[in-house]
């Protein structure tokens, strides 16, 4: 079986990288951009950063702010009929994973109107035609959705996310500018942080891993375990570590998958509205003790990309153990907390079910019952 590898065409990196969104603009002769961005950042001008090049040069656009941190069907169907009513026809998607992960459903429906069914998504839907494109400019340095084949939509109804997997949703251009992520308060940091770190090592053990994407996961770890706690103190030079970082995690384990700390995160955002890069923080630690039988010389190799001096002298439970307290240490260092209060052991049975479920739960390196998802689940209780 061959091993396939999809990128942005092209992606721009650096302080002010932003200013090149005008000339890709012209280069494609685009005419009106559907910008996808959440209401805070339109309200605190994180937006007008980019819309204001847009008007200095006369481009035509039309903000579209109907987005939740968790994107719903809802905000998916309501955005896919302001597209049709705003006549444009490529997208600016600027924000976290929220506003990418809804941009990426819009776009793929507009190009695919057989899945106008926003749960017809699920899995690995075979759509035909590449979305409508996209531009995303990340607000977050974690979800690395601007360089991924995913996406993950809320039914609120069935109180669950669902993971879309489509190479045809990747944007086109990638646009990571640290100076896009200045703002970012010192919790999202931290948890979007996490979250990357969670694709950095999810994506080196997962099944599907191999030479190439060990490559990026690796220098991810490197960079993320070195940068982040800088970057919640918002030391700039930390914030432009992250920004790769992330981007480079995403390179990976989109094309390899993820595992069940991500299962886990999915279905606790879902039920609980628990952030998603808080959920991934908590059970990463906890997936990792679990999966650990499972994982060869690997969690070596992360105690070393953490910084863990002394890894060739130590024993393989010695090094297993030093990467987990390494993940443990610095999730604790940037704020993240370790127990959900809102778990109830009756709500169990649904969050196994839901995890088990999940399109990530078959990457992770070690099979799980729902009887093992309980357990798991009850080490943050």
């Amino acid at each position: 079986m061959a091993n396939r590898i999809t990128l942005n065409e092209t992606s721009y990196h650096g302080a002010g990288a932003i200013n090149e969104i005008v000339n890709e603009v012209k280069t494609h002769g685009f005419n009106k951009a559907f910008v996808c961005s959440d209401p805070d950042l339109i309200k605190f001008n994180v937006t007008s950063k980019v819309t204001d090049l847009l008007d200095k040069e006369g481009m035509a656009y039309q903000i579209y702010s109907d987005i939740k941190p968790n994107p719903t069907i809802e905000n998916v169907q309501s955005g896919v009929q302001a597209f049709k009513d705003s006549g444009a026809d490529y997208i600016i998607a600027i924000g976290g994973g929220s506003s990418m992960d809804t941009a990426k459903a819009i776009g793929i429906i507009i190009a695919n109107p057989e899945f106008e069914d926003v749960r017809s998504l699920e899995g690995t839907a075979p759509t035909k035609n590449p979305s409508v494109p996209i531009i995303a400019v990340p607000t977050t340095a974690g979800t690395a959705a601007e360089v991924t084949i995913n996406y993950v939509i809320t039914d609120v109804q069935k109180k669950r996310k669902f993971v879309c997997v489509d190479p045809h949703d990747i944007p086109i251009i990638a646009v990571i500018d640290p100076d896009m992520m200045s703002s970012m308060p010192k919790g999202l940091t931290a948890s979007t942080g996490m979250d990357a770190l969670t694709h950095a090592i999810e994506g080196y053990t997962t099944k599907a891993a191999w030479e190439m994407t060990d490559m990026f996961h690796l220098k991810a770890i490197e960079i993320i375990s070195r940068a982040l706690r800088d970057a919640v103190n918002n030391d700039p030079k930390g914030r432009e570590d992250m920004a790769l970082g992330q981007y480079i995690a995403g390179m990976g384990f989109s094309n390899v998958g993820l595992g069940i700390a991500h299962s886990m995160a999915h279905t606790l955002g879902a039920t609980y509205d628990t952030p998603h890069g808080v959920a991934c923080a908590m059970m990463l630690p906890i997936v990792m003790e679990y999966n650990q039988d499972c994982t060869g010389e690997k969690y070596r190799e992360i105690a070393r990309a953490m910084g863990v001096e002394g890894v060739d002298d130590m024993s393989q439970e010695e090094y297993r153990k030093a990467a987990i307290d390494a993940v443990k240490q610095l999730s604790v260092d940037v704020g993240i907390p370790t127990k959900l209060d809102a778990i109830k052991e009756e709500d169990l049975d649904f969050l196994a079910e839901s995890a088990a479920a999940d399109a990530c739960a078959p990457g992770n390196p070690k099979d799980a019952s729902i009887e093992d998802f309980k357990e798991l689940f009850r080490k943050i209780m």
